[in-house]
């Protein structure tokens, strides 16, 4: 049988298998199956060279029992509804179970920006949020950056936004640069929140991170904060780190601000030196105690599941194990921790920004980690403590399946409340 990688499809049967084990109401499960709305935008934008191209847009709000939307845009030529759709499921899980009043979102445009003109960036930037005018906002849904969305695109967003309304519209949008009243931590706090999960997770399986071999998959923004958070909060060995090109392995550990220069002066990871090249599948396979895959979706499935050797496998990236991945690790005795609790560091942040935004009064970094911290703990053991409680009673769930019990729980009883069903 062939396996099932439609990332929209992956995250209706994890829903499903939730569902099932916790006797979720029908009329609750029906709801939640689909995205309440999408949004499809075309953006005319005028190039460098004179013509006008016509750029592809999404906007999916999944659920917003709980709160507003909120939820990353990404630029990808690659990007399509069907991701968009499953990642605005997961945002509605992630904020769900970190406990915060919001629902969830997600966003997308069909674009390079590798291949675009600073300007040209900006005009679709710009034209993104004019074509969702009436349907985003800082009680509606609040975007944040995500692949290939930075801060200074965010601080276009907002004011483009605040254009349109007439006042400065701060809250409309988080993830932006500290002088449109950004939040401090928030450009590092999905690695940073994902090493607090770590950390937990750790004491849990009784190992010792200073004499851990560790293997990040995506060396981009996420998965670099994340390799310094573990340098400097526990002193880990990362022994293996790649990106879309390939990868570098060494068992005596990597220099990370080296890695982080090379790539930063725009090389290749191979051009670190005195290393083992590896492939992402070799990473992914490697002998090491904690994995993070933390680049793309689907990189863990079936075929490649019995090989994974890590007592840890820490999601930072979004989906990258499939359902049939999951439970082979499970079975392995593997603690695969989910993208919606790991790589939730992000979206709190973006709530302290909110809320610092509402309030005109900002905190300073030390009360932000330590807020954060708090939340990526609590989360963590509720996780922990669910999955007790359901082996306990006989059935023996993954931590997955424990998440999304805690989530979906949470907004069906808000719909109910609500009189949604």
């Amino acid at each position: 049988m062939v396996e099932e990688l439609d990332s929209f499809k992956i995250a209706q049967r994890q829903l499903d298998d939730a569902a099932e084990i916790m006797k979720l109401d029908k009329q609750a499960h029906q709801i939640l199956r689909e995205p309440m709305r999408t949004l499809v935008v075309n953006i005319p934008v005028r190039m460098d060279n004179g013509s006008t191209r016509l750029f592809n847009g999404f906007r999916v709000q999944y659920n917003n029992a709980r709160g507003p939307g909120k939820g990353g845009i990404r630029y990808h030529p690659e990007e399509n509804l069907n991701t968009v759709k499953a990642l605005s499921a997961w945002m509605t899980w992630k904020t769900s179970l970190a406990d915060i009043p919001y629902g969830g979102a997600k966003g997308g445009v069909i674009c390079d920006p590798k291949k675009m003109s600073i300007r040209e960036l900006e005009a679709v930037s710009r034209g993104y949020i004019r074509a969702l005018k009436g349907y985003i906002g800082p009680d509606i849904d609040i975007p944040a950056p995500d692949v290939n969305t930075t801060p200074q695109i965010m601080g276009w967003m907002v004011d483009e936004y605040s254009k349109m309304e007439g006042y400065d519209a701060f809250s409309v949008i988080t993830g932006k640069p500290l002088e449109v009243w950004g939040s401090e931590g928030r450009n590092d706090a999905t690695g940073v929140g994902g090493m607090m999960v770590l950390r937990e997770a750790a004491k849990t399986m009784k190992l010792d991170l200073k004499k851990a071999k560790i293997a990040i998959q995506g060396f981009g923004n996420v998965g670099m904060n994340a390799a310094f958070a573990a340098r400097n909060m526990f002193g880990a060995k990362i022994v293996a780190i790649s990106d879309s090109k390939g990868g570098i392995y060494s068992d005596k550990g990597i220099d990370i601000d080296k890695a982080a220069a090379v790539k930063a002066a725009g090389k290749e990871l191979q051009e670190y030196g005195k290393v083992e090249e590896v492939t992402n599948k070799e990473l992914l396979e490697s002998d090491v105690d904690v994995l993070i895959p933390a680049a793309m979706e689907n990189q863990i499935k079936k075929d490649n599941a019995d090989r994974i050797k890590a007592k840890i496998v820490l999601e930072l990236a979004n989906g990258p194990v499939t359902p049939d991945a999951d439970r082979i690790l499970h079975d392995k005795g593997i603690l695969d921790l989910p993208d919606f609790l790991v790589n939730g560091g992000g979206v709190v942040v973006s709530y302290f920004e909110w809320v610092q935004n509402k309030a005109g009064y900002y905190w300073e970094l030390k009360e932000v980690e330590e807020k954060l911290d708090k939340i990526m703990s609590r989360s963590f053991r509720d996780l922990m403590q669910t999955r007790k409680e359901y082996k306990e009673n006989g059935k023996d769930i993954t931590a997955r399946t424990s998440a999304y019990i805690i989530a979906v729980d949470r907004v069906s009883k808000t719909m109910k409340a609500r009189g949604w069903y």
